[in-house]
């Protein structure tokens, strides 16, 4: 194995074991984190730069100042109805997460920075439609992981995946074989993960959103090779009580550049 695989591989065990540590000593209430993905629709020309423009230089410094992020933000690349941005805003509770854009409207340095995109005119929209959705991350993985790359700026994409389930019971059993191996064979194959959450509002429910993070579509197609061919994979998989077709009856699954203000 290359150094640097050695070391990223290092790094996203050592996550993985402090956010297992965690959830063992802290009640799950506290541990877990909630998470806002907001997904902003758009037309190509000005309402790029200034969407762009708004999560660097006002919103994302607002929520830094909320104590908030790590926060993710995206272009989609691949998928459908582009342009469009992500933004993947951690948050300590689904209150804070619902109310946050009361919180924005007090914060008075937000405002003046945020002014050419908060107030857009109906002649000039600063955006087509915003929509969000609420997740609390999983147990086992409580908090939002970066991948080593992002602390440098360095090439890195990474893939939204959203897993509907055609009964609660089904959801409840694919989040289960998330919790009974799935974690660690991600880890050990060098998909590194992001974060799982479970969708508490949105579309499509019941389903879980997940994210993991690649170099590149090289390396994304290599990893998942070595994913669906790991022998402990297999024998997961071939457990009864988690037959992939029975308990996902859908896949949405986009591919996302960071956007030069993205934390992650």
């Amino acid at each position: 194995m290359k150094r640097r695989e050695f070391l990223a591989a290092s790094l996203a065990t050592s996550a993985l074991a402090f956010a297992q540590e965690t959830t063992a000593q802290a009640a799950p209430e506290r541990a877990r984190e909630f998470y806002q993905i907001r997904r902003y629709g758009l037309v190509s020309g000005p309402q790029l730069k200034l969407t762009e423009n708004y999560f660097a230089q006002a919103l994302i410094p607002a929520l830094t100042r909320m104590g908030m992020g790590p926060v993710g933000a995206l272009r989609l690349d691949f998928g459908p109805e582009t342009p469009a941005y992500y933004l993947i805003i951690p948050g300590p509770s689904a209150e804070s997460l619902t109310t946050l854009d009361l919180q924005l409207g007090k914060d008075q340095n937000f405002l003046e920075t945020a002014a050419p995109f908060w107030n857009a005119t109906a002649a000039a929209p600063a955006f087509q439609r915003m929509e969000a959705s609420l997740f609390e991350a999983f147990a086992g993985w409580p908090r939002l992981t970066p991948p080593p790359a992002s602390a440098v700026k360095g090439k890195r994409i990474f893939q939204l995946r959203t897993y509907e389930s055609p009964s609660n019971r089904d959801h409840q059993r694919k989040v289960e074989m998330f919790h009974s191996g799935e974690f660690e064979i991600f880890v050990k194959v060098g998909c590194r993960p992001v974060f799982f959450g479970d969708t508490l509002i949105g579309s499509r429910m019941p389903n879980l959103t997940y994210m993991l993070s690649f170099t590149d579509a090289a390396e994304l197609e290599a990893r998942w090779d070595a994913f669906r061919n790991d022998p402990e994979w297999k024998k997961l998989q071939a457990d009864p009580r988690f037959a992939f077709d029975s308990i996902v009856s859908n896949i949405t699954n986009l591919i996302l550049d960071p956007l030069d203000c993205s934390q992650i």
